[in-house]
Parts: C-alpha cells; structure tokens; sequence
C-alpha cells in the first residue's frame, strides 16, 4: 500500500501482486482513492482541487475520487461536501491536470477517441465513451455519483476530474481535482 500527501491531497493506492484480482473473483485487483479541500489557483498553500467559481465550489469545500478495476471492468466515485445546495453539477474525468487556466485539464477523456477535437459528435461525447459522474448537491451541500465501465483508461489519458457549471456534455468549469488514475496494464 502506497500513502502520502499530494500538495492538498491524500491519495491511497492499493494493486494486486502480478496484476491478478485480489481476494476473489468479485473484488478488484485495484484502487485508487484521493480526496482534497478545494482552494482558488491563487492560495498561499496550493491543492490539487482547484475551485474556479467560489460561489458553487467554496474555498475549503471537500472532494474524493475512487477508481476501482480489474481487466474489462471499471468504476469511479466521486462525494463532494460543501457544495452550493441544490445545484445540479456536471463532472467528468478529464485528459489532463488541473491548472491555473481552467482549460488546462484538456477535453473529456473518452475510451474511443474523437478524431475531430474539440468533441462535439455525440457518438463519442456520451456516458458511455466516457466517464460521467453529474450530481445534485443535497441540502447539506453534499452529493455523490458513479460511473461503471467494461473499459479501463489508457496511460497517460486521464488526468483529472472537472466539476461543470451545468449536467450533461459540458459547459463552464467551475473546479479541478487532479487525481492519479490507475491506467490499464
């Protein structure tokens, strides 16, 4: 087990010895869970959440990401807590890590690439091509969301989670979390 901070982040780390599934047929032969408080690009003490819009992503609102898998499976939680209460975000993994410049993230990551970029084609701009993970903040300002696939990601072709303004293909982005997603392999 790997464990260590990441400049605002916890990131645990769990792999099977020799790539084979752990414990079972029906758990995963890995994980990855991090979590962060998010603060503005500018902090003093820099994150790896990064909130773009204070007014739905506040500074010191929290943030955790889990992938788990095995070969020809996958699926990735996201919980926030502190959010702006009821409000219907979109999220979804991105290419790159967060930046400064929110367009820093990159295009959505997606398992058949669009050769067209920015992608716009809804044969590939779907749940199913890539990873959605759209949410209602409760009343508490908490939320949650899943996404489950038969793919795994490439190497070097999922950086991040984004929090969207709206639900649903895109829109502005409001927050960033870096994550260090496990790729296939």
């Amino acid at each position: 087990m790997v464990a260590g901070m990441l400049a605002g982040a916890v990131a645990t780390a769990v792999l099977a010895a020799g790539g084979g599934v752990a414990g079972g047929d029906g758990e995963p032969c890995y994980w990855v869970r991090t979590e962060a408080r998010f603060a503005p690009p500018t902090a003093f003490i820099p994150s790896s959440a990064i909130t773009y819009d204070k007014r739905l992503v506040p500074a010191a609102s929290w943030i955790q990401v889990v992938q788990r898998g095995r070969p020809g499976d996958m699926s990735v939680t996201v919980r926030v807590k502190g959010m702006k209460p009821g409000h219907a975000y979109g999220a979804h993994v991105h290419q790159k890590p967060c930046g400064a410049d929110p367009a820093a993230a990159g295009g959505h990551y997606q398992d058949h690439k669009d050769p067209v970029q920015p992608s716009k084609d809804p044969a590939y701009v779907n749940p199913d091509n890539e990873v959605w993970l759209d949410f209602t903040a409760g009343p508490d300002g908490s939320g949650t969301a899943s996404a489950r696939h038969d793919w795994e990601f490439r190497k070097g072709g999922a950086g991040s989670v984004v929090l969207h303004r709206e639900q649903g293909g895109a829109g502005d982005r409001v927050a960033c979390f870096t994550v260090p997603f496990v790729p296939s392999g």
